[in-house]
């Protein structure tokens, strides 16, 4: 039972560093945000080629992920008051 329980405590320690490494690894990922997540996955280079000659839907997926993961400013709804002037720039409340 001794041995058992030996070798557990040491298979406990050996899987408890890598654990460690991927769960602080999986916090940091999800807190970037998504411009970030994505950076360096967009189709180009000769992968891209490929992709919008091979099989265009995928290219025309990866197109319209890339322009849903950029942020922009928020547009003026019909109605709403013009943002106030000051000091000769226009002042955006986002």
């Amino acid at each position: 039972m001794r041995d058992v329980l030996g070798w557990a405590t040491v298979i406990g320690v050996l899987i408890a560093g890598p654990g460690l490494l991927i769960f602080g690894l999986m916090h940091t990922f999800s807190r970037k945000p998504v411009e970030k997540k994505y950076e360096g996955l967009s189709s180009g280079g000769l992968g891209g080629a490929f992709d919008a000659i091979w099989s265009p839907s995928a290219h025309e997926a990866g197109m319209e992920r890339d322009r849903q993961t950029q942020r922009t400013a928020p547009a003026p709804a019909p109605g709403d008051p013009p943002s106030p002037i000051a000091d000769g720039h226009i002042s955006l409340d986002l």
